[in-house]
């Protein structure tokens, strides 16, 4: 049975971060919110809560996930940035932007996109997700909530609980928030591409 969170979406509370971050360092799956909506998140050296989450999305093991990050400072571990790539993630984070790049050694092998090494990697524009990676202290493996047979993310936290709570370890109410997909932005070449134009205004790209 998961725990159930009502977290304030503008002021969140810091004992609940605190016992959230617990939950996620302890091998948990989490559900919180994101400026795109809902998302399932885990520790990024979780293996079993990764096939957790795979699992409840019925997403094959080549599924891309995408490291949710608290700050740039977390981006030159994780990925290889040249200049021009970060001038571009600093001008647009935080933001409703997704960026592929080149994933370093400090990524696990299995999150690497099997062709090009590349990871998704993402700032949140939102209040609690950054405060929950802030607390963490490191990214957070992330995907959208979506539920097999669904197009979009899941919005309202009490269905999630109805149709999850035996599979998840906490969900952190935020309130009811629609789907807002990320522009997913491939900078692992020398020339931005645009994979899918979603939330983020895509003109700093082209």
């Amino acid at each position: 049975m998961s725990q159930f969170f009502h977290i304030h979406p503008d002021n969140p509370q810091q004992r609940l971060l605190k016992q959230a971050a617990q939950i996620i360092l302890q091998g948990g799956v989490v559900i919180y919110p994101t400026d795109s909506g809902y998302a399932l998140g885990c520790a990024v050296g979780n293996k079993n809560a990764m096939e957790r989450i795979q699992q409840i999305r019925q997403v094959s093991a080549d599924h891309d996930f995408t490291l949710a990050c608290r700050d740039l400072s977390e981006l030159s571990v994780y990925a290889k940035v040249g200049n021009s790539a970060f001038r571009l993630i600093k001008n647009n984070t935080p933001g409703a932007y997704t960026f592929i790049l080149r994933g370093t050694k400090e990524v696990p092998k299995r999150l690497l996109n099997d062709k090009k090494k590349t990871i998704g990697i993402r700032i949140p524009e939102h209040k609690v997700a950054l405060a929950l990676l802030e607390e963490l202290a490191e990214p957070m493996l992330s995907t959208s909530l979506i539920l097999p047979g669904k197009r979009f993310a899941e919005s309202d936290p009490d269905e999630m609980r109805a149709q999850l709570e035996k599979q998840v370890d906490l969900i952190m109410h935020g309130g009811v928030i629609g789907e807002a997909p990320t522009t997913v932005v491939d900078l692992s070449e020398d020339k931005p591409i645009i994979v899918r134009e979603g939330r983020g205004d895509i003109s700093p790209f082209n």
